[in-house]
Formats: structure tokens, sequence, C-alpha cells
């Protein structure tokens, strides 16, 4: 029985290191609380339209460029992404769309947009690892942030 304690102890020390390691890179994260709309209601159901300009060629170093991916509905309520990219780099992502169904669903958004914002800057694309606690919210995410890149033609 000792021997089963030990690692028990020594797994709960692993995955606090993991759990560390991972979200340590994403320390400036709540800065960009601010890009977040609480409770916001505007956006129809449909898919949003793409702003901005005639898009540039795949890669090519033009003008910012804007889209806003489709709205995703998961298991807490709804969001949709608007994403800046000049050429096929990353320089923007904000949330104009946050429907949750209650108040600890908001209040889990507002901690995990963030990081999902950071990781999303971090790696130029949707290929995100997402947030544990917050799968639903971290795909909804990951899917409107695609929809947005196919919209303006980047990889």
């Amino acid at each position: 029985m000792k021997r089963a304690g030990w690692y028990v102890i020594a797994g709960a020390a692993a995955g606090f290191a993991g759990v560390v390691g991972f979200h340590g890179s994403g320390a400036a994260a709540p800065a960009a609380l601010g890009q977040l709309k609480p409770g916001s209601t505007k956006a129809s159901a449909a898919a949003p339209a793409r702003t901005g300009g005639p898009a540039a060629q795949p890669g090519s170093s033009g003008a910012v460029r804007k889209a806003t991916g489709t709205v995703e509905q998961y298991g807490y309520g709804e969001l949709s992404v608007t994403v800046t990219v000049r050429g096929s780099h990353i320089t923007d992502v904000s949330v104009p769309l946050l429907r949750t169904a209650e108040p600890y669903s908001q209040q889990l958004a507002q901690q995990v947009i963030p990081m999902l914002r950071a990781e999303v800057l971090a790696v130029h694309g949707a290929r995100i690892h997402g947030v544990s606690g917050a799968t639903y919210t971290s795909a909804a995410y990951a899917q409107s942030i695609q929809s947005a890149l196919d919209r303006l033609h980047v990889r």
C-alpha cells in the first residue's frame, strides 16, 4: 500500500509540472482580455461575411485583411472569431461574438479565450492544443479560426 501512495504523489507532481510548463508560456495572455465583448448579442445566426478588400494571393505580403469565422455552437454557448492577417501572418485575433448559457461558462470563457488567442498568435494557425477543462470552447474557437483563415485563403 505504501508503494502505491508514492506513485500517486509522483504522478500528481509530474502532472502539475506539465500543466505549469504548458501554461507558463502564455503569461501575457490576460492582457488580451480586452478583446472579448462578454454577453455580446451582435452577429446573426448566419455565418458572418468576410470583411476587408479583395483577397490577396496566399503568402503575399499585401495589405492587412480581416475575416470573421463562422458562428460555432458548442455545449455551453456560441462564439465567432475575427482574424487579421498580413500575407499569411496572423497579426490579431478577436472575439466579436460570445454568448454563453450561464455565468460560469462566461467566466470560464473570459479565462480561456486569452490563452487560446496567445496560442493562435504563436503558431499562426488554427492547429492549437486547446485548454484542459474547456475542451468544447477550445474546439469551437479553433473551428471559427479555421473558417476565417479559409475565407482569407491562408493555410
